[in-house]
């Protein structure tokens, strides 16, 4: 508790604190002197959309199988962004996401906010497009409503268009549906609630423009607008598509690619206006085992079509920058959640799990400022953690950071083989542990090279504690390349295992976490407490 103690009081000198949480101390991307850099979000906020109310602004993203799902985050200057809250808390149908399901449920989806409530469409590509509501962008929002069920439906965003019409656009995943790079329009009712249609094909991008995905819808000057990247994740450009008709025919015009910039595949995000009228627009950009991280271009409209980023030739086809003025200035620093000191009733809203949580998971020690995680079985199925769904997880916050654990680990006497421990997450994996064997904790380095291909895990013994307290610390840095190491005493750290270089799981980055695992049951489990988790 000294310790903790001292780490809280040393947040207390830093310049921003906001609601508890300390600012990041691995990424800020507002330059305190009017300018902000990219990303604005260093982490991996996949396919993002935006939506402003009044004079904030609101945004989400891809969440995939990790639950909670469709995080909700609030800026008022497009710069600095606070997590508030997820709008998605368990993922249907729940007996299918109670299992591991790697790239599969939530894919991109579109944020509106329309006569006073807040909604979200977002795509499973199994079994169709989901719409929920909210008056308050933090929650609660409303149960999942089925608007077009199928299999390949995905990326779709909504217009209330001015007559009162309500539409839906949406893409198609060659996965599931055997075709891709095509758009559809479907009507819908009042509500948003339904699909009232077969839809139309409004756009083909067969051609010039393959892969095309990932559709936004808008009305501005009496044009129909859709913004829809094209030409691969890593590798596209941003197309936008203009009529005066709804169903077209439209024109087209790329409005910006990676030109002379060194940001990959700058496309799929959203376009916003400032109170002031001045437009922005989010996009992502892929890094690998970083994940799809978020960037803030400036926008200008020129002869009613749109150009985002820098224009230096004029020819009306924009690149992205790496620093740029502020959309508003004088805003207080924000940053998503990293650290957590466990000493809240509610977890940090940054952890998420690998499927749906089940209550005997875990349990919260406020008043002892430690977060206990209870030993889970693991699948049947499972021949390394691809499948655990009780990993507790969060993102990469930037290129290189330190993470920290203190744990004390409670098995239970009559079990074998309960393991805790810090772990990296992707499709290869590594981490360092403590488990039980022979009645003694033993320090355990594992790692698993092609664990999404059932591979076994390689552990390294690296020796046996006295006492149940260790703290654990992986040091990522620049290319994604993994240090783990141990102390006994909080103290001295030891290097554990070769460095490990982390893999992007299925479409998200690696993760950095913590879990509790046995691979038996009996009638009880075993605990182990964790006092703090920071990043610096």
């Amino acid at each position: 508790m000294k310790e903790k103690l001292l780490f809280i009081l040393a947040g207390l000198c830093l310049p921003t604190l906001f609601y508890g949480q300390q600012r990041s101390l691995s990424w800020v991307a507002d330059l305190g002197n009017g300018s902000y850099k990219n990303p604005v979000l260093n982490a991996d906020y996949s396919d993002p959309d935006v939506c402003r109310a009044g004079n904030e602004f609101y945004m989400t993203a891809s969440s995939f199988n990790a639950a909670p799902g469709l995080p909700i985050l609030q800026s008022k200057d497009l710069v600095n962004w606070q997590l508030v809250g997820h709008a998605l808390l368990r993922q249907p149908p729940f007996a299918h996401f109670s299992k591991v399901q790697h790239g599969n449920g939530v894919w991109a989806p579109s944020i509106r906010y329309h006569k006073g409530e807040f909604y979200i469409y977002y795509p499973d590509p199994d079994f169709g497009i989901y719409m929920i509501r909210a008056k308050n962008a933090a929650g609660p929002w409303s149960d999942p409503v089925m608007v077009k069920a199928g299999k390949g439906l995905i990326d779709p965003c909504p217009l209330w268009d001015d007559d009162g019409k309500a539409y839906l656009i949406h893409a198609w995943a060659g996965s599931r549906a055997g075709i891709k790079s095509i758009l559809t329009l479907n009507r819908m009712n009042e509500t948003g609630t339904a699909v009232t249609d077969e839809g139309v094909l409004v756009f083909d991008g067969h051609g010039a423009h393959p892969t095309l995905e990932g559709p936004k819808l808008y009305k501005r000057n009496g044009y129909y607008y859709i913004f829809a990247p094209a030409g691969g994740v890593s590798t596209g450009w941003q197309l936008v598509l203009r009529s005066r008709n709804i169903y077209g025919p439209y024109e087209e015009k790329i409005v910006m690619d990676q030109g002379r910039s060194v940001v990959n595949g700058p496309h799929q995000g959203a376009w916003v206006d400032m109170p002031s009228g001045s437009s922005w627009f989010l996009h992502f950009q892929d890094k690998g085992a970083y994940g799809r991280v978020v960037h803030l271009q400036t926008m200008q409209w020129v002869k009613d079509w749109p150009v985002i980023g820098m224009d230096a030739d004029g020819d009306g086809k924009g690149e992205p920058v790496m620093t740029y003025r502020k959309p508003l200035a004088g805003m207080p620093v924000m940053t998503p959640p990293e650290s957590d000191e466990f000493n809240s009733a509610t977890l940090g809203l940054q952890w998420q799990w690998q499927a749906n949580p089940v209550s005997t998971w875990m349990m919260m020690y406020p008043a002892k400022g430690v977060l206990r995680l209870f030993s889970a079985k693991m699948p049947d199925s499972s021949r390394n953690y691809w499948q655990a769904p009780n990993l507790l997880l969060q993102k990469f916050p930037a290129d290189s950071f330190t993470v920290t654990a203190k744990c004390t680990f409670t098995p239970n006497p009559a079990l074998e083989g309960e393991r805790t421990g810090l772990i990296i997450m992707g499709v290869d994996y590594a981490g360092i542990s403590l488990m039980k064997k022979d009645n003694q904790l033993q320090l355990l380095y594992a790692s698993c090279l092609k664990a999404d291909k059932g591979a076994a895990e390689e552990q390294e013994v690296l020796k046996t504690i006295d006492g149940n307290t260790c703290w654990f610390r992986v040091k990522v840095d620049k290319g994604a390349v993994c240090q783990f190491s141990y102390s006994t005493d909080g103290t001295k750290f030891v290097d554990a295992g070769k460095p490990f270089t982390a893999q992007p799981g299925r479409w998200v980055g690696a993760k950095v976490g913590i879990f509790c695992m046995r691979n038996t049951q009996i009638n009880d489990s075993g605990f182990a407490d964790y006092d703090w988790f920071r990043v610096d």
